[in-house]
């Protein structure tokens, strides 16, 4: 069975490193899997990929991924593959173009990653949206708050809509070691009591919250921030502007997350809204204690074995760190039940799920004019 996935690009963010992490897997269940990409960036994570050796990555020579060329781009490779599954906007809605204009009987499906967007807060756009989520044979959603959202929002029938839950690589991050603080950055020190965010700069993911949180925190409590994104800059300034300067730390994007993960005595994700929030289950995973805004699809992964705070709320989050710096017991105890709440989400299991979505859409599939390749 050959699968092709198109998605924007391999920056930093959940569905990307859910495509570098899936990818082996899917290739060793038997599926031949590529990738589509609608931009040409040169990031970490497709360098990581692209020496597992486990798939070819194409990429458009389009000079935006909101370019309609990259329209063609998909239609000449659809008729090479039995299903095609797309990520993201605007790569989910080209592919619907694609397939619609090409009249290709291939089956496509998208994975829809949040519980919330612009076109859905958009509802002039809600019968558009409607439109092209019906071209497609199936939508996978990461979580019940997400498949609630796009029946709310859209209206799609259930019947389309398939819950797969989001997966990582549990031994990767546990297993991972700490690194030395001063290689990160020679600000850091190993008295400090070090959070970590891992996420792109986007109005949704708010790091302005956690940077304000610092003004109500003791001295030696520090921040790296790991990602990179439109908002960077701007978050670079708020931190000048409260001179936090030398507790906020800007590392871009890296390869080396897990480890990243190990050295910080905390996790956070200080999002406005979120599918699922891969970032805080790895963070879960590396047996960090673990904070999360308390929004859909956060609250769902993180009630009961992290701590959530009021979407926004700086103040609450101070609170929150202190507890943890203060009470070794409370910070032992949310560490252990973080990691617990981690393994539920085996990328094995999510991989099992997905292919045998394929294979169903394969047998649904009447008169393919492609050869299924098992």
């Amino acid at each position: 069975m050959r699968v092709l996935h198109v998605i924007n690009s391999l920056r930093m963010g959940g569905a990307e490193k859910l495509i570098a992490e899936t990818f082996p897997k899917l290739a060793k269940a038997g599926i031949m899997v590529d990738l589509l990409l609608l931009h040409q960036e040169e990031t970490p994570l497709l360098h990581e990929l692209r020496e597992l050796n486990c798939c070819k990555i194409f990429q458009t020579d389009a000079k935006s991924v909101y370019s309609l060329r990259n329209v063609t781009w998909i239609m000449r490779h659809l008729k090479n593959y039995d299903v095609v599954h797309a990520h993201l906007f605007p790569s989910t809605y080209f592919l619907a173009l694609a397939k619609r204009i090409s009249f290709s009987p291939i089956p496509i499906i998208f994975t829809e990653h949040s519980t919330s967007n612009r076109r859905f807060r958009n509802k002039r756009l809600k019968w558009l949206n409607k439109g092209f989520y019906q071209i497609f044979q199936k939508i996978i959603c990461i979580t019940e708050e997400v498949k609630s959202a796009v029946q709310n929002h859209v209206g799609i029938s259930d019947e389309k809509l398939e819950v797969i839950h989001n997966g990582i690589n549990i031994e990767k991050f546990d297993q991972a070691l700490p690194m030395d603080r001063a290689n990160v950055d020679p600000g850091l020190k190993d008295s400090d009591f070090l959070l970590v965010q891992v996420s792109s700069f986007r109005p949704q993911k708010d790091q302005a919250t956690v940077i304000r949180s610092l003004e109500l925190l003791p001295e030696h409590v520090k921040l790296m921030l790991v990602g990179d994104g439109d908002l960077k800059k701007e978050q670079m300034e708020l931190a000048a502007e409260l001179n936090l300067g030398n507790r906020v730390f800007f590392l871009g994007n890296r390869s080396d997350v897990p480890s990243l993960l190990k050295t910080a005595d905390a996790v956070v994700l200080s999002s406005n809204y979120e599918g699922f929030g891969l970032a805080i289950v790895e963070g879960m995973a590396s047996g960090r204690p673990s904070i999360a805004s308390e929004v859909p699809g956060l609250a769902e992964v993180v009630e009961g074995y992290g701590i959530l705070f009021p979407k926004g709320d700086a103040s609450v989050l101070a609170n929150e760190v202190s507890r943890l710096m203060n009470d070794r017991a409370y910070y032992e105890e949310t560490a252990k039940e973080g990691l617990e709440r981690a393994k539920q989400f085996d990328i094995t299991l999510m991989v099992e799920k997905t292919v045998q979505l394929y294979r169903e859409l394969l047998k649904m599939q009447v008169n393919s004019p492609t050869e299924i390749r098992e």
